[in-house]
């Protein structure tokens, strides 16, 4: 089965300088070992960083136009700033997976299994 591993990042994070937004060095070798570590497990599908809320466009196209707006869907103090598409047998392992990219990018993190 398939997880999203969803890396929340913090308002005090959107308030910086986009080249003050990345994770410091200590976290990205943790990453990047986390990463290696999905991939030599075979739990690796997909994953990537994402730009600030205030990079996003909001898309609207249920009426008879579409409406295009900058910024955020949302106004939060909590944003998702990264992602894991995992792979993994049953939620615990799903979970315990989570724990440990929670711990190598030092920031928060949801797991949702698709549908």
């Amino acid at each position: 089965m398939h997880y999203l591993v969803s890396v929340i990042g913090e308002a005090t994070e959107a308030d910086k300088p986009a080249d003050q937004n990345a994770i410091d060095d200590a976290e990205q070798a943790a990453v990047d070992d986390f990463n290696a570590d999905l991939k030599t497990n075979g739990h690796w599908v997909f994953a990537g960083g994402l730009g600030t809320p205030e990079s996003a466009t909001v898309i609207d196209n249920r009426g008879t136009q579409a409406l295009f707006t900058d910024g955020p869907f949302l106004e939060s103090k909590e944003y998702l700033i990264g992602f894991w598409v995992i792979e993994a047998r049953e939620l615990d392992v799903a979970l315990k997976l989570a724990c440990a990219g929670s711990k190598a990018c030092n920031r928060k993190v949801e797991v949702r299994p698709f549908l």
